[in-house]
């Protein structure tokens, strides 16, 4: 028993020197040009949406996110501060867009997540993929409206797209006054 033990320690003293050796050498590429490679891809995916997932369980999802007045405040905030990465109905990928790794999810393509799982991912952003806690400078009220839009985009044309943002407020702050205690 007591060898298993020592070949057991050993082997993870072992394991624990070459990750370590791994680290500090800087092996590993984290350019965002170079992807990841599959096996690390997939555990990043996992922990990610687990984690989003878990944190977003409870959260309690307003009964209004169908509101006009609020999907229209939504589109403003989306077309001002999410647009230029996650991209909108008849718009060609930017910059921005193009030079992130992982790739911004195109929003108007639909999505999996649930009311509360955007809601937490746009209050709180998300580490190492550029998408940032809105949630440091924007209230619930505001980030609720996001969400609304977020569930209409998809169905969006282009024009019905611009026409939304067009009746949105035309500015940041007059877009958050709705919001202001």
């Amino acid at each position: 028993m007591r060898v298993w033990l020592l070949a057991a320690l050993g082997a993870l003293f072992a394991i624990t020197a070459i990750a370590l050796l791994g680290i500090y050498g800087g092996f590993y590429n984290v350019a965002a040009n170079v992807p990841h490679t599959g096996w690390v891809y997939s555990l990043l995916q996992t922990v990610r949406d687990r984690s989003i997932a878990a944190h977003a369980a409870s959260v309690i999802v307003p009964a209004n996110l169908n509101d006009p007045k609020r999907i229209t405040s939504g589109a403003g905030q989306y077309a001002e501060m999410c647009s230029s990465c996650h991209l909108a109905p008849g718009m060609s990928r930017t910059e921005i867009s193009r030079g992130l790794y992982p790739r911004a999810p195109e929003l108007r393509r639909g999505s999996r997540s649930t009311a509360a799982e955007d809601f937490w991912v746009v209050k709180n952003g998300i580490k190492m993929t550029g998408m940032p806690a809105w949630g440091v400078t924007h209230d619930d009220g505001i980030l609720w409206d996001v969400v609304a839009f977020l569930r209409k985009l998809p169905e969006l044309t282009a024009d019905q797209y611009q026409a939304l943002v067009k009746s949105a407020p035309k500015t940041h702050d007059a877009m958050n006054s709705d919001h202001r205690p």
